[in-house]
Formats: structure tokens, sequence, C-alpha cells
């Protein structure tokens, strides 16, 4: 117990100090930590701006900051660079990827696209620049139903690359895009049972679920949303308990919102109570350090890759504005 104890106790010392470090180096080089709300509570406690990847976008665009260090992954970081092409933006962990972009090769989405001629391509933000150079529009889970809505009911539309918010939005919208087939490992892998098992055991919880989820999940579910949306609902709903179906990061600005409130993740087995992306968990205090000292790894993309897959993240960002749904 007392080996525990100081062990935590140097971890805490350890990470003050660099807290300390990483703040002096991030006013020293007009520097901005941009964050996703997946990524490890220090750092968030010491984000510039945290969000999900709307709100992110945004900030990317706007900031004057000579560099931007993108604590998330690897697209979020391009998509950075691609709306703020002459800022460096540096990443903590280069291998830092994403399971549903890794799910859309290139080569087989460009097959894919063949088929459907007469389509428009509206991606979720979730993809390569690769991808992002192939499409009309961008949408993100915060805005996907209002982007998709913004075309006549007879516009044909493929929609890339998550199945599970693809068909949500084919629900809602009651449309037929041709969805491919990619997923979110940390989103798909949640189950009815594990719901079931903790509505049984926790009555007056709500369950709340990111669209990423399959479907029978979302039909369980109280209130279905991005990660912005359902931060913002458990501040403004009245209920004490939530079950929470999506991935780990967001109970830490949930319960610095709502203290008085309990959350309970949806776990992914029967031994492990956690559903973390490790991808968004390879980004760490140590890691941040390095990368803000060093300046690198930087997010470097070629001057066609970005002028290409601006296009439709602008075209995102202006339909938002339109729709009122940012500022």
């Amino acid at each position: 117990m007392k080996e525990t104890r100081e062990k935590k106790y140097s971890n805490f010392e350890s990470n003050l100090k660099l807290k300390t470090q990483i703040l002096k180096l991030l006013k020293e080089k007009n520097a901005v930590l941009l964050a996703h709300y997946y990524q490890i509570p220090e750092i968030q406690d010491i984000a510039d701006y945290i969000g999900d990847s709307l709100g992110l976008a945004q900030n990317a665009e706007k900031t004057n900051a000579d560099i931007i260090v993108f604590a998330g992954v690897n697209f979020m970081a391009e998509t950075a660079k691609i709306l703020n092409p002459k800022t460096k933006v540096i990443l903590p962990d280069l291998e830092a990827g994403c399971s549903l972009a890794d799910s859309c090769p290139v080569e087989d989405f460009r097959k894919f696209k063949k088929k459907y001629p007469d389509h428009i391509v509206i991606s979720y933000i979730n993809c390569s620049a690769a991808i992002k150079t192939m499409s009309d529009v961008i949408c993100t889970s915060g805005n996907a139903v209002q982007i998709v809505e913004s075309f006549p009911k007879e516009q044909k539309i493929i929609f890339a690359p998550d199945k599970n918010l693809g068909g949500y939005i084919n629900m809602v919208t009651e449309r037929n895009m041709k969805l491919w087939n990619g997923k979110c490992d940390v989103h798909d892998i949640l189950t009815t049972e594990a719901i079931i098992n903790l509505k049984i055991e926790n009555p007056d919880a709500k369950l709340i679920a990111h669209p990423e989820c399959k479907a029978p999940v979302l039909e369980l579910a109280d209130f279905v949303g991005s990660t912005t949306a359902m931060l913002k609902y458990t501040i403004k709903d009245n209920a004490e308990k939530y079950i929470v179906a999506t991935e780990t990061g967001i109970l830490h600005q949930m319960r610095k919102d709502s203290p008085k409130k309990e959350f309970i993740i949806v776990p992914t087995d029967e031994t492990c109570s956690c559903n973390d992306c490790t991808y968004m968990k390879m980004n760490t205090m140590e890691k941040l350090y390095l990368c803000l000292k060093n300046e690198q790894p930087e997010i470097v993309l070629s001057y066609e890759v970005i002028e290409k897959a601006k296009k439709p993240i602008l075209r995102m960002l202006e339909i938002s504005k339109k729709l009122n749904l940012i500022k």
C-alpha cells in the first residue's frame, strides 16, 4: 500500500513538472494546444481548447498561433494543417491513427465511388486527407444530419466511412444513402447485452450514445448525439445518473461539469470497465512536452492534397454557419 501511494505521488509530481514546462513552452513559442475529449485528463486540463471534431476544426481554422499542437489523432492534425496550411502543425505521436479512417483504403474507396457516378460524396471527418480529396462535403457527428438534409431528397449520396453513423442518418432523414462499410472499433464493439445489464443494475440511469454505435444500441438510447452534444445534454438534463456509450475520455469533462451526477461507461467486455481508444491514449504528457520542445513530429501535406481536401471541409463550415451550427 505504501509503495502504491509513493508511486501515485511520484506520477503526480512528474505530471506537475511537465505541466509547468509545457505551459511555458506554449507561451514562448506562441503555440496553441487543441485537444479532443478522448485525451487523458492531464492533457485536457491544460488545453487552450478542448472539443470534438467540429469545434477543433473551427478553432484550427481561425487561430493566429505560430504552432498548432494537436492532442488527438492523425486525421485531426491533418485537418488542422489543411485549414491552416501556413501554420506548423505538430502531433505528440505520429502513430496515433484511427480504426475508422483505416477502414477506408483509398484505392478501394475509389472503386466504390466509380460504381455510383451520379452520387455526391459526403465523408465523415474521421477519414484520411486522401479520402477528403475525393469528397464533395465533409461532416462531423455534430452536424452530419443537418449537412445531409441541406441537400434535396432526390440527391443521390455516398456516405463514408462510418456505416453506423450513415445508417443512423438514413433512419433520421429517411434517406437511402450508399454506405461505405467502415466502423470505429471503440463504438462498434459496444453491445446491447452490456447495456441491458447496466440498465437492469441502474434503472434510474439514462442511456446516452454516440451515433457511431450500432443501430440496436442507438435504439435503446434516451439520447443520441455527438460528444459535445452528449456533454451538453448531461449538463442541462435533470437526471442524476447516466450510462455512457462512447469513449472513456469524455467522462472527465462530464464529471467536471456535473460533479454531483454519476456517469457509468459501457464496458467492452466482462472484465474491463473501460472503453479506451488506444490511439487517442498514445498521447502522453511526456510526448506532448518533447513534441513542443523539438517541434516534431510535424504534419506535412502536399499543396495539391491541401487544396483538394480544403474545399469539402470549407463547404461543411459554410453550411454549418448558414444553419447556425457554429458561430
